[in-house]
């Protein structure tokens, strides 16, 4: 059964969708020795290759998915290679083994907090769609006084540049009655660039800081330090999986359990020495 091209090299861990069907446009993706164009499918005995590199194709139920919470700091930026020399939201993330770190979503250089990675791109494509409604929380202090009618407006719904937009909720958090460093609670299931900055500006109402503080059913971990990285339990990524309808890994026995050490990069234990009197 053929699959589409850029589904098919997500599910490996080179990219997002996104990202992938940016390679096929450009030219780097071949499939049986012909240039691919967006559109194309893959069946399983196809042979891709990206930048003339043979891919490895695996099927849904043989991927180890990888995710990990990071707390991101104020002045790393969500690319790989930043021309300007920035640090990176992947400088700090554990190293792997043919295999690399997809991030779902972005958050701006000045803006801290919750943020996603996971090994299997489809995945990642998946939790990054708007139909899957995932929440997204903030922590936002403010410069300004949040009356009752730009309130009203930002959860009405406010026309930006890129179409209109809205908060689910504006909840207080403590701060000054009115004026500078108010806090603010909200959640909104957009993921558009710079969504709640935006929004405040819309209304005349400066974000001095903002912190992604949770994503769909995550939270994040108070004990978690700017910089620093958690990994998510296999209890833990299957709420993710099942409510984009994904299937779980199944990896068991044996043979299973040392292919999970050698994607996670981890030593393999010693053999056991042989009983030299045992025939």
């Amino acid at each position: 059964m053929s699959e589409k091209l850029q589904k098919v090299l997500a599910r490996t861990g080179l990219g997002s969708r996104r990202e992938l069907e940016t390679w096929i446009a450009d030219g780097r993706v071949s499939v049986n020795g012909q240039v691919a164009t967006l559109g194309d499918r893959a069946e399983p005995e196809d042979t891709i290759r990206v930048d003339g590199r043979i891919i490895r194709v695996k099927a849904e139920e043989d991927i180890v998915r990888r995710v990990i919470i990071y707390h991101k700091p104020v002045g790393e930026v969500c690319s790989r290679n930043d021309p300007q020399g920035r640090p990176t939201v992947f400088d700090n993330l554990p190293k792997l083994q043919g295999m690399r770190w997809v991030q779902v979503g972005r958050l701006d250089i000045n803006t801290t907090g919750l943020m996603l990675f996971t090994t299997d791109g489809e995945l990642a494509h998946r939790l990054m769609h708007p139909s899957n409604g995932f929440i997204r929380e903030y922590a936002v202090r403010v410069h300004g006084t949040l009356s009752e009618d730009k309130r009203k407006a930002m959860l009405d719904g406010v026309l930006l540049e890129d179409g209109v937009s809205r908060f689910d909720s504006i909840e207080d958090a403590g701060g000054a009655d009115e004026g500078a460093n108010h806090w603010y609670k909200v959640r909104l299931t957009g993921g558009k660039y710079r969504e709640v900055r935006r929004l405040f500006q819309s209304q005349d109402l400066e974000v001095a800081r903002l912190i992604r503080i949770r994503f769909g059913d995550l939270t994040l971990p108070s004990s978690l330090r700017t910089g620093r990285w958690q990994e998510l339990s296999e209890q833990e990524i299957k709420p993710l999986t099942d409510r984009v309808d994904l299937k779980g890994k199944k990896y068991t026995g044996l043979y299973g359990r040392a292919r999970l050490r050698h994607q996670r990069g981890d030593k393999p234990p010693r053999k056991p020495r042989r009983n030299p009197y045992r025939r």
